[in-house]
């Protein structure tokens, strides 16, 4: 018998030593890699061996206890043909949460290999968020083929949810909750709890509602345990402090969560009735989306993700090269403005990156502030006007203080004092010139209803650019008169 990873790392094992240990124990074989945190190489060959024996018993045992990050983590690392012979051979043993883990390419790509009353037979088990988020990236017709083969009444909960507009509330929010009305006592709400097969898998409170479900107000699941059982479930109901509306931005959701520390939230229509509720768990993917977006906008790669092919990713880039290559020709506009001074002072040439290089830097790092600041609605009419004054005070005392580095090494390095007094005020200009790009040039595009994170950096650098390279030649033309 071939020893498991555990005991014996070097070695892998045939196909039919990897059943025998998988109906042994699953255990012997580490799902991730301790030093890398990514799902363990061997551990994947494993799975490969059985998706290639199409060994349904052993592709099980050595999948029916992953969670559900584990597992999208696994499919990711297969190969993209295996992906969907993994799923075809688990058949109803499936997760289809696990899909939800996954890249978006990687999702779609293997939802259009699956069967549709597979794919309709694995959501109709998921939580209804988990469904929705599955299915609003499909294109609508493929949407409408596998809603038709769900259940009437999860179609019309999925139908719902997904008629609320993109990145609402109402996309996010989960239509499985526990709803009782006031009239009922403790006891009977507890015992509807235990009676109740179809309950949310997890929960923080129960909501109680009038007949035509305009929400009246929350009990909160630990009080609701500490309190006796005759009493009524009115006596002991609170106000509900904070309701979303479906069609509120889930990033204004997540910033209320964070703002008031929720656990949980009531999710209502423009009617005041209660149509789902946010948990936790999902403000946290909220949060992760919404910085990832941030990131990959601020790089000029739009949804690109790590599993997109050379074409997609070439597509995502190509604009915001484009854009970066005219800002480009700009800066070179000025360099050759002054083409006659650079030819008579070639140190000119040599030092002109550096002040161009700083203010861009330095504009940067404002520009990362203040962009932040605006998406956190730290900054606002309040306090904008000393932030931008902050900015710009902290551009002049680093140019100026890098003004003198730069002189001293300018100095040294070409035994020219003018040259020296040059660059560095240059260099003060372009520093406070960053300082006031960095921040001014967010807060105008957020102004004008434009993402500050997609194209601020742009703007900034060519500010910096074009600033730093007039004021650097300029100043050198006038001072040597050339």
């Amino acid at each position: 018998m071939v020893e498991s990873p555990s005991q014996n790392e070097d070695s892998m094992p045939s196909a039919a030593s990897v059943v025998f240990e998988a109906d042994q124990s699953v255990n012997g074989w580490a799902v991730r890699d301790p030093e890398t945190g990514g799902i363990a190489q061997e551990f994947v060959e494993a799975v490969l061996l059985g998706i290639g024996a199409t060994d349904h018993g052993l592709a099980r045992d050595l999948t029916a206890d992953l969670h559900e990050a584990d597992l999208a983590d696994l499919i990711e690392a297969l190969p993209v043909a295996e992906r969907t012979r993994l799923v075809a051979l688990l058949g109803s043993d499936f997760d289809f949460a696990a899909l939800t883990e996954v890249d978006e390419s990687v999702r779609l790509s293997l939802l259009e290999n699956l069967p549709v009353d597979t794919v309709a037979e694995g959501l109709a088990e998921l939580d209804s968020d988990d469904a929705v988020y599955i299915l609003e990236d499909l294109p609508v017709d493929d949407r409408v083929e596998i809603l038709d083969q769900i259940p009437a009444l999860e179609r019309v909960v999925l139908q719902r949810s997904l008629d609320y507009p993109e990145e609402s509330a109402g996309r996010r929010m989960q239509t499985e909750y526990i709803a009782v009305p006031p009239f009922w006592t403790v006891g009977q709400a507890i015992d509807y709890m235990r009676e109740t097969v179809d309950l949310p898998d997890s929960f923080y409170e129960l909501f109680v509602v009038d007949p035509t479900y305009r929400l009246l107000g929350t009990v909160a699941l630990d009080r609701l345990l500490r309190t006796k059982r005759p009493i009524s479930v009115s006596d002991i109901m609170g106000e509900t402090a904070y309701t979303v509306r479906a069609e509120e931005d889930q990033e204004e959701v997540a910033r209320t969560f964070e703002r008031y520390n929720l656990v949980s939230a009531a999710v209502v229509d423009e009617a005041e009735r209660l149509v789902g509720v946010l948990t936790i768990d999902d403000i946290v993917d909220v949060i992760h989306e919404e910085h990832d977006e941030d990131i990959k906008r601020m790089g000029g790669v739009g949804d690109e993700e790590i599993s997109d092919n050379v074409a997609e990713a070439v597509k995502s880039r190509f604009v915001w090269l484009m854009v970066n290559l005219g800002t480009a020709i700009l800066a070179s506009v000025v360099i050759g403005m002054f083409d006659a001074t650079i030819q008579q002072m070639v140190a000119l040439a040599v030092l002109m990156p550096i002040v161009a290089s700083m203010g861009g830097n330095a504009a940067t790092q404002t520009m990362t502030v203040a962009v932040r600041a605006l998406a956190t609605r730290e900054l606002d009419a309040y306090n904008v006007r000393r932030i931008i004054m902050r900015e710009g005070t902290v551009g002049l005392i680093n140019g100026a203080l890098f003004a003198v580095v730069i002189g001293i090494v300018a100095g040294l390095w070409f035994g020219n004092a003018a040259l020296s007094i040059v660059i560095a005020f240059a260099m003060i200009i372009n520093m406070v010139s960053a300082g006031f790009a960095g921040i001014l040039i967010p807060i105008v595009l957020d102004k004008l209803k434009a993402d500050p994170a997609i194209a601020s950096g742009v703007f900034v650098t060519t500010v910096t650019d074009v600033v730093g390279f007039f004021a650097f030649l300029g100043l050198a033309a006038w001072w040597f008169g050339i």
